[in-house]
């Protein structure tokens, strides 16, 4: 008895079938990132992945800015002009 399908309506729906059989066993077998329930779940793969390490910063975010404004008050002086009202604002004595 012959099994193999006779019409060519019948060989495209055997190739129809094993198609879709081989792609839902492609997707089955291929590690990916999901989302469940709000939890990043990992790839199957996650063990082989490179890691990235970003080392810790400052707590404090705005040193540089900060130690700029340090300087610029140590510049000017503890009267605020720094002499450059030319003797006017009555601290400096210019």
């Amino acid at each position: 008895m012959n099994t193999l399908p006779r019409t060519a309506a019948e060989r495209w729906a055997t190739h129809g079938l094993l198609a879709s059989i081989g792609g839902l066993a492609t997707v089955a077998t291929t590690g990916c990132q999901v989302d469940i329930g709000g939890q990043t779940l990992p790839s199957a793969y996650y063990l082989q992945d490179d890691i990235q390490y970003f080392p810790a910063g400052p707590e404090f975010k705005l040193s540089k800015e900060a130690a700029a404004q340090k300087a610029y008050k140590k510049e000017i002086g503890a009267d605020g002009c720094g002499g450059a009202c030319g003797g006017t604002c009555g601290h400096c004595g210019g």
